[in-house]
Parts: C-alpha cells; sequence; structure tokens
C-alpha cells in the first residue's frame, strides 16, 4: 500500500513500525527500507527482501544524540567528519553498542549510521522512535528506488507500507566512511567526494601541529 506522507499519518506510521513492521521512505538520497533497528524479526524480513544475509544493515538518526545507541565509541575522526558533514549524506561506520543486534552488523561489530540532510526525513524518524534502519529499497543488484512506484515495483505486497515522498533528490549514494580509526577509510564513495573528506583531515592534522608548536 502507498500512502503520503503527512503528519497526520506518522502515528499510523510509527504504529507498523513498533509491531515490527517494514515501511520504505524516501530518504535524503533514494528510498530505504525502515524498520525497527532493534527488532529481530524486522531485520531478519528486510534481509529477505533484499535477498541478501551477508551484509550490514544501515542505520539512520533523527538527531545526533540518538548515536549513543547505536555505536560503542567514537574517534576523533567521527566527531570531526560528523561536525562537519551532517546532516548530510555522509555514512560513518563505527564498532557496535552491544545492544545492536547482530543482524544489522552481519557479524562485523561495526555498523554504518547517518543523520539525513532533510527535515521531512528527520520528522518521520522522530516520530518512529528516533531511527530506522535505511537499506535501499531495491533487491540486492537491482538500482536504487528513486520513486514510491519503483519500490512498489520491486516488492509489491512484501512491504507493509510504502511512503510516497517524492522522488528521490539525488542520483548518488551515500559516501561510506570508516571512521573507527583516526585515519580514515573510504568504502565507498557518493554524494560527498573523497578528496573533500581529505582535505578536511589534513587541514584538521595542520591546525594540531600549529596549536603544538605555539
Amino acid at each position: 500500500m502507498i500512502i503520503a506522507q503527512p503528519v497526520e499519518s506518522y502515528p499510523r506510521i510509527a504504529s507498523i513500525v513498533t509491531d515490527g513492521g517494514v515501511i520504505a521512505f524516501r530518504t535524503d538520497t533514494f528510498y530505504g527500507l525502515g524498520a525497527d533497528p532493534f527488532n529481530h524479526s524486522a531485520v531478519h524480513k528486510i534481509k529477505q527482501l533484499k535477498g541478501r544475509e551477508a551484509k550490514p544493515i544501515l542505520v539512520v538518526i533523527s538527531d545526533f544524540d540518538q548515536i549513543e545507541r547505536f555505536i560503542s565509541d567514537r574517534s576523533k575522526t567521527f566527531d570531526l567528519l560528523a561536525e562537519q558533514f551532517w546532516p548530510g549524506p555522509l555514512t560513518l561506520i563505527a564498532n557496535t553498542a552491544t545492544a545492536v543486534p547482530e543482524e544489522i552488523t552481519a557479524g562485523t561489530g561495526t555498523i554504518g549510521v547517518r543523520l539525513p540532510d532533510d527535515d521531512s526525513v528527520r520528522a518521520l524518524l522522530r516520530a518512529c522512535g528516533g531511527a530506522l534502519t535505511a537499506t535501499s529499497a531495491n533487491p540486492s543488484g537491482a538500482e536504487p528506488a528513486r520513486t514510491a512506484k519503483e519500490v512498489e515495483g520491486y516488492f509489491g505486497v512484501g512491504v507493509d507500507l510504502i511512503i510516497d515522498d517524492g522522488e528521490a533528490q539525488s542520483d548518488r549514494p551515500s559516501t561510506v566512511v570508516d571512521a573507527r580509526a583516526n585515519e580514515p577509510k573510504v568504502i565507498r564513495e557518493g554524494a560527498i567526494a573523497w578528496a573533500e573528506i581529505q582535505n578536511l583531515i589534513a587541514q584538521a592534522r595542520s591546525e594540531l601541529i600549529r596549536n603544538r608548536e605555539r
């Protein structure tokens, strides 16, 4: 079923998520499959829909203070990149908090988290408890869905609710960076150029050296 996303629909959407359902919603990049990240059966259902079992699942958060629910520690690089690029299309990988289900981490002990640069997306996340999974709403190997109709074409009745919030605002996925250590590693270059991230790191190091020399 496809519905629009007026504010009055939030209680209905939140109820579906609370009951272990899976929704499809537009993120700040493409459409994603949303579920309660702490609901094992809901996350398992997403993996069945995607047709993949061995990859971690991205989580999007409504506000920065939600981050403590999902990661166990933050490197200085994590904080630097989050301060510069969040909200925005940057997924940061960190070590998971103990409460995060293994279905999310795929046994890696890590999790990718993003704070979307879209007011309506963050409002939806707040209505659903502050965070949702957001793996792309397409079968593994297929092109990411850019509209609600494309999601429906992929999954039909497999998703409990598809929220039509217009066409995707980006033609590129988020950039994914492993920020567990002070030396970040690019996993996927997307909407934010890796060179831009490297320049920021270099500037921060230069500033640190200058401060030490004073």
